[in-house]
């Protein structure tokens, strides 16, 4: 199967012959749920945690799904190529219904949809610009949904503005990036909101969790106020794609020096031993 395009509902196909119906359910409505799983040296990153986070999104949507890790392996692994920093997308949405209604369909069948596509290569190293907005999104963000205008509307704001992305403050508080966590230095310790529901729960931030507390290195889990985030000395972005982002610039201001901070370094380094390990 290996050189096949994408994955969808039982068949290996080109990409360009894949379709769905105009009745699909995540056409119409954006009824489904999607996740993006990395894979470097031909191995995919945090595979378990992965699955973890789509069951409970799954689960958040009321769409059953029975497919086992094994299984799920079975269906993502032809698609990889060996040796490249890749991704898969997976979605899954409720299916085809025979009509148009907001209410569940009684019978239909999930539509489950995978590709595989490089990771494009980013200079962290230099740091990113980014911009606080207002969070204006629904209240269920710990669902990884496809129903994400919101979010691009938000990321779209920054790239007019040649930024990397928007640090979203909810009621003088930074929740998440519009597509990445959200890490702070703050009087030397390293700081994250912790998860519910108005933050998708990051692999990428689970894994940089789990390095500082084994590296002794201070690290809290509590809401960052926005008055905080300012005076941050380092402000880091993550996500599966995009790793760890140092933020230089803040609305124009500098973070810190300006410079990417040392904290970011060591995390950093810690980061990119521990892909190599797992892989």
């Amino acid at each position: 199967m290996q050189g096949k395009a994408v994955y969808l509902n039982g068949e290996y196909l080109p990409l360009s012959e894949a379709k769905v119906s105009v009745l699909d359910r995540g056409f119409l409505f954006g009824d489904g749920v999607y996740e993006v799983i990395p894979a470097y040296f031909g191995h995919l990153f945090c595979l378990e945690a992965h699955l973890q986070r789509l069951n409970n999104s799954l689960n958040g949507i009321r769409l059953t799904v029975s497919l086992d890790t094994q299984q799920w392996l079975d269906i993502i692994q032809p698609l990889l190529v060996e040796g490249e920093a890749q991704y898969i997308y997976l979605q899954i949405t409720r299916g085809v219904a025979d009509t148009r209604d907001h209410a569940f369909p009684q019978q239909s069948k999930p539509t489950i949809f995978a590709m595989c596509s490089a990771i494009a290569p980013f200079a962290r190293e230099q740091g990113v610009k980014a911009i606080t907005l207002d969070d204006m999104r629904w209240e269920l963000c710990s669902i990884k949904a496809t129903t994400l205008l919101a979010n691009i509307l938000l990321r779209q704001q920054a790239v007019d503005k040649s930024c990397a992305e928007a640090i979203l403050i909810k009621d003088g508080f930074a929740t998440e990036g519009a597509a990445s966590n959200v890490f702070a230095v703050i009087e030397g310790v390293l700081v994250t909101p912790p998860n519910s529901n108005e933050i998708l729960p990051g692999i990428t931030r689970d894994v940089i969790i789990d390095l500082a507390k084994s590296n002794k290195m201070s690290l809290r889990e509590e809401a960052i106020a926005e008055v905080d985030l300012r005076k941050a000395s380092e402000i880091w972005l993550t996500s599966s794609t995009r790793e760890i982002l140092p933020v230089i610039t803040l609305d124009n201001e500098r973070v810190g020096d300006g410079q990417v901070g040392p904290v970011w370094e060591k995390m950093q380094q810690l980061f990119q031993q521990y892909k190599r390990a797992v892989s």
